[in-house]
């Protein structure tokens, strides 16, 4: 049921489709084209804004408010979805909105302190330095002397938010049902990320706990700066951080005046990337110029850290993998992968998916490497993969919004920036880094300390299992119901059991002897690798002899 004030909205919104021209994009769609004669009875449409769709497009988000205009921002990136020339006009989106005046600024920050301001800083600007759709940032100045910035959410913007977001509900429930595309492309879930996304922006100590712990990934960098939290300052609607100078990196003439390195600076730029991604999973998901600035040492300052994105391990591994295979042109592990991963349906012929991936993917590899847009490629390959009936993936959407904004950003710094070569050498170390020897050994690494606490406790239980074995009071159980074990079978369990719990105990010994022990002994050494040998031979006793 629409509500009153959902019902004004809807009304308003459209008008301002109307406005801009849209609704005859609207009955150029599917679902109204049966109507499509009602075009000659717009009497409205000699009012319109002139210009191409994607202006007309832009233009009426920007009309429609910030979170529609953040909403186009993450659209832009979907150009599976989108014809080129509207994604490319919805980049130019820019989440810049009218300040509010300065004393609401004052009266947030006073309530959430619950104190005058004069109490919590010395000097407080309430001109403010930036606005955008969520908050606005002011300079101040903390009592010790420490110059700060002061991030502000706008006064009564959550009610807007809920109310967009339910009419944003209602359309894609309808896209779902009634467009042939809707259950592919999964509006619904896609309206869902949204909503999470801009909601977790509401909560500045959220954004906080963000910039702490990407500060923390990047700790003593040479690479990539995070100014300071102030903790004992922020609050839900109050966010207080350093104040950081240097050049906005779209100023890239004033960059070069500056004597960085732009090669270097574009190619650090794909390595934080990548770093955030695959080592850290946890990665600035707003990376645009308007967030980046570079130090005169040529190190990248990031600001805004209200979206962040993170991956699966399943996920994050694919991608690598399908990163790797495509740098390799190996089509069709590209093609095993979206089958395995489940981004293509399970019964798709791997030998065609591959047949078309390799028609898309030769032209544009044939192509000098500076020249490959991996934005480009990205596109045609979901293009095609739409005839294999690919859905939607919402939780890579964020990804793909950094990955173009990297390249975009990386390209305008230095436009010969080889985004293959420089990526490559990064996944192929993390690949051995996580498949390796040097995996595994980091990996039991880990778990020793866990396998130590448990250690006390297994000569005990191979005590109690023994004595019930010989007592005759060993229960065996099977979870398959057709098996009906026999009393030869039960013994030949109970003694591939033991043979297993044993040589387990001498495995794990064998480790932790390894891992806490004096390498430079060759008795302890040799002592090691003599338990880890009993250990195996017991597992291979407790193997089940082929019938």
């Amino acid at each position: 049921m629409i509500s009153p004030g959902q019902a004004l909205r809807l009304a308003h919104i459209g008008w301002v489709l109307a406005r801009h021209g849209l609704d005859e994009l609207l009955l150029d769609t599917p679902l109204f084209r049966p109507v499509r004669f009602l075009h000659y009875f717009m009497w409205w449409r000699w009012l319109r804004v002139p210009g191409s769709r994607g202006e007309r497009i832009r233009r009426a988000l920007e009309d429609l408010g910030p979170i529609f205009v953040k909403f186009g921002q993450i659209l832009s990136t979907r150009r599976d979805l989108l014809a080129s020339d509207i994604a490319d006009e919805l980049t130019r989106l820019q989440d810049r909105v009218p300040p509010f005046a300065g004393h609401l600024s004052r009266a947030i920050v006073e309530k959430a302190y619950r104190k005058p301001i004069e109490e919590v800083f010395a000097s407080f600007d309430e001109q403010p330095i930036a606005s955008a759709s969520i908050a606005q940032v002011h300079g101040a100045t903390l009592h010790d002397g420490r110059k700060v910035v002061v991030k502000v959410v706008r006064p009564d913007i959550a009610p807007v938010i809920k109310r967009d977001l339910s009419l944003m509900y209602i359309v894609a429930e309808l896209l779902q049902n009634y467009w042939s595309e809707g259950k592919r492309l999964r509006p619904i879930e896609v309206i869902s990320e949204f909503e999470k996304t801009i909601l977790d922006e509401l909560d500045l100590l959220r954004e906080a706990a963000n910039a702490s712990q990407l500060k923390r990934n990047f700790a003593d960098s040479p690479i990539l700066y995070i100014p300071e939290v102030y903790w004992p300052y922020c609050r839900s609607s109050v966010m207080v951080m350093e104040r950081i100078s240097g050049i906005p990196v779209g100023q890239v003439e004033v960059l070069r005046a500056a004597g960085i390195d732009m090669k270097l600076l574009a190619e650090r730029g794909v390595e934080i990337f990548f770093t955030q991604v695959f080592r850290h999973n946890f990665f600035h998901a707003d990376m645009h110029p308007g967030n980046i600035f570079v130090s005169p040492e040529g190190r990248y300052i990031a600001v805004d850290f209200g979206i962040v994105g993170t991956l699966a391990p399943e996920d994050k591994n694919y991608l690598a993998e399908n990163l790797l295979a495509f740098f390799k042109r190996d089509y069709y592990r590209v093609a095993q992968l979206h089958v395995e991963s489940g981004w293509v349906p399970a019964g798709t012929r791997v030998d065609e998916f591959e047949a078309a991936i390799r028609t898309v993917c030769e032209p544009i590899f044939e192509r000098p490497l500076a020249d490959i847009s991996f934005g480009q490629l990205l596109l045609r390959l979901f293009q095609t993969a739409r005839r294999f009936h690919m859905e939607v993936q919402p939780q890579l959407v964020l990804l793909q919004k950094t990955l173009l904004n990297i390249e975009g950003l990386g390209r305008d710094l230095y436009p010969a920036l080889d985004l293959w070569t420089t990526a490559k050498p990064f996944l192929e170390r993390w690949m051995r880094e996580q498949l390796g020897t040097q995996a595994f050994m980091g990996r039991l690494k880990n778990e020793v300390p866990r396998w130590g606490e448990k250690l006390p406790e297994i000569p005990g239980l191979i005590f109690d299992l023994l004595h019930k074995t010989k007592a005759g009071q060993l229960e065996v159980q099977f979870s398959v119901n057709e098996l009906k074990a026999i009393r030869g079978e039960v013994r030949e369990a109970n003694r591939r059991t033991i043979a297993a719990v044993v040589g387990a105990a001498l495995v794990i010994s064998s480790a932790i002897i390894n891992g806490l022990g004096d390498h430079s002994s060759v008795m302890l050494g040799a002592l090691t690798w003599l338990v880890g040998a009993v250990g195996l031979l017991f597992f291979i006793r407790a193997w089940p002899a082929p019938p």
